[in-house]
């Protein structure tokens, strides 16, 4: 009979990859935590209007890239992303009558049907954070110093923050229209994705990948309409703010104008972050403004921003973790003993494990000697003492002591 294989796009994480999992999901808890953020936990799927509506049904997410079905006449979707489903929880649990800032933070697995490759899969994770209520720039900084702090309480100190503006919906008609003008006499050329964009969404022109429009952008007669400051005086305030902030916290960033994100709701201020840790530069934490979501997902008129980034890239740059030993391995031939101990031990909140097959003295030493920090060994001489033998396996030093004591050393 043929083995059944893990699907294609997903990836098991094994217990050697625990530690470093854990490891940024504690860091996530402990940082965003400082913050005043409080976690929450939302459906793995939502219904399909939902990101339609949210994402946007001009974005390759939307287009190509949800895993939708239909169950009892209702159409369903894996969260492709999680800003949306925090929103409708946000409106649906009436957190707008809270006291403004709202943080939330998450953590959990997305879906996404594309091309799987290094760091990207279709079952993927991430951990990011929504903050609800403020317009002011200075909740765009504090949420780039949570996202900057988070990565570096995660040993990734070679950080780039990329920063742009995309101005109010006003503004930005604008900018589109002088876009398309100036496209126009390229649109037969532009990659059938950007030709559709061309009509829909000329701003996410800007985000193709593909190498001939890319050269088609950077023509000197479109990167003039690009780089210009298009955005209304009040965009441009804000954006100004928000570099006074940067500057005074030390945050260091550079402008792109290239910088739009792939989601329609996003409004005036994006952000990148990329780690050079690997020597090449590698975007881990994308966000921005959605000033409108709350309110056309069916909310009242609510300020937002957040960002997200993926924990599999995260598990790539920061690599293997050293594996949690075990504090103790109970050595003793005495199976009811035996069990007695190691519990004894675990009630005490010491992580300990005994010999289930009973093998003789020096094998139970061996096995100890790689799973665990101490052997707590409990020989004939020990158990007629009372007491223990207690032998640290990196040093091999041992004593004897009563139970107590050895409790409260391994502690």
């Amino acid at each position: 009979m043929a083995m059944i294989k893990v699907q294609k796009g997903t990836k098991d994480i094994l217990p050697e990859d625990m530690p470093v999992w854990h490891f940024m999901e504690e860091k996530a808890k402990e940082i965003f935590t400082k913050y005043g953020a409080k976690e929450i936990r939302t459906p793995i799927f939502e219904a399909t209007e939902l990101f339609a509506r949210g994402v946007g049904d001009t974005t390759d997410i939307v287009n190509k890239e949800m895993y939708t079905f239909e169950k009892s006449e209702r159409s369903l979707t894996l969260r492709p992303e999680n800003t949306a489903g925090v929103v409708r929880s946000f409106i649906e649990n009436g957190m707008h009558r809270l006291s403004a800032p709202v943080k939330l933070w998450y953590k959990g697995p997305m879906f996404r049907y594309e091309r799987p490759q290094a760091g990207r899969q279709r079952q993927f994770h991430q951990v990011g954070v929504e903050v609800f209520g403020i317009k002011q720039p200075a909740a765009d900084a504090e949420v780039i110093l949570m996202a900057v702090n988070y990565l570096k309480s995660l040993g990734l100190n070679d950080l780039n923050v990329e920063i742009n503006s995309l101005g109010c919906p006003e503004c930005r008609e604008v900018f589109k229209t002088k876009l398309k003008q100036v496209l126009k006499p390229y649109l037969a050329e532009l990659c059938p994705d950007c030709q559709a964009r061309y009509e829909k969404n000329p701003l996410r022109l800007l985000d193709c990948k593909v190498p001939e429009c890319r050269e088609i952008y950077a023509k000197p007669e479109v990167q003039d309409i690009i780089q210009s400051d298009f955005i209304c005086e009040d965009c441009a305030n804000h954006f100004n703010e928000l570099k006074g902030y940067l500057n005074a916290l030390g945050i260091k960033y550079s402008i792109n104008k290239l910088l739009v994100r792939g989601l329609d709701y996003y409004n005036r201020t994006v952000f990148e972050i990329t780690s050079n840790n690997l020597g090449s530069q590698n975007a881990v934490c994308g966000g921005g403004r959605y000033d409108s979501l709350v309110k056309n997902l069916g909310g009242e008129d609510v300020p937002a921003i957040g960002f997200a980034m993926g924990m599999e890239r995260l598990a790539v740059l920061l690599g293997q973790k050293n594996d949690e030993k075990l504090t103790a391995y109970v050595v003793c031939n005495d199976m009811p003993e035996a069990v007695k101990l190691a519990e004894e031990l675990r009630s005490n909140g010491i992580s300990a494990e005994f010999d289930l097959t009973n093998k003789k003295f020096v094998k139970q030493l061996e096995k100890a000697s790689k799973t665990a920090k101490y052997a707590v060994i409990l020989g004939e001489d020990e158990m007629k003492s009372g007491n223990v033998t207690l032998k640290n396996l990196e040093t091999s030093e041992q004593n004897t002591l009563n139970r107590k004591e050895a409790i409260n050393r391994l502690k």
